[in-house]
């Protein structure tokens, strides 16, 4: 039940991790604050398709 998601980052938009998510209890797009490295320096990477 457990599907592959892509975080993208939300200034610079560009596709750094992936990670899974279990779409039965997660309905909602994750939302992770993590480090990009082309912006270099923590920002909020969302859930994208």
């Amino acid at each position: 039940m457990r599907d592959i998601v892509i975080l993208a980052c939300t200034e610079c938009k560009n596709r750094n991790y992936n990670t899974t998510k279990n779409k039965k209890t997660t309905t909602g797009k994750l939302e992770f604050s993590k480090y990009c490295k082309h912006c270099r320096k923590h920002t909020l990477h969302k859930e994208t398709k």
